[in-house]
């Protein structure tokens, strides 16, 4: 029986390599022509380099999804705030929107929605905000 470290040796190990390990890993590579494991080697560094392209890839698009939504996020919320503050100015006069500009700007957007219909039957700016 030869060594890891002899030729022969070597040869065995790429062929268990290239039967078990590999088949599973890299799909769409026909292993019978890998012949020894510089080959495989060489194969996996080139491998390697597609899959880092890949994730690097994917990392973009994600961050790129991940932005767009928070952008969303963030100008359906500004939105809502306006909104509020311009039905308040509307209702109470500017003063009372004034005086809650910077609670209004904190709230999140569920929040806003919430105190928006609240000042449908509200009677006084408090009520909004109770």
């Amino acid at each position: 029986m030869a060594w890891a470290g002899s030729p022969a040796g070597a040869g065995s190990y790429a062929r268990a390599i290239e039967r078990v390990l590999l088949p599973g890993r890299v799909p769409g590579v026909d292993f019978e022509q890998v012949l020894d494991l510089q080959e495989v080697r060489s194969m996996l560094a080139e491998r390697v380099k597609e899959w880092t392209k890949d994730w690097k890839q994917q990392g973009i698009e994600e961050g790129r999804r991940v932005g767009i939504e928070e952008g969303r996020e963030k100008g359906r919320k500004e939105g809502e705030a306006a909104v509020l503050l311009r039905l308040i100015e509307r209702k109470f006069g500017a003063e009372a929107a004034e005086v809650h500009r910077a609670r209004i700007a904190e709230a999140d957007a569920n929040t806003l929605l919430v105190w928006s219909e609240r000042i449908l039957t509200a009677r006084r700016v408090e009520e909004i905000f109770t």
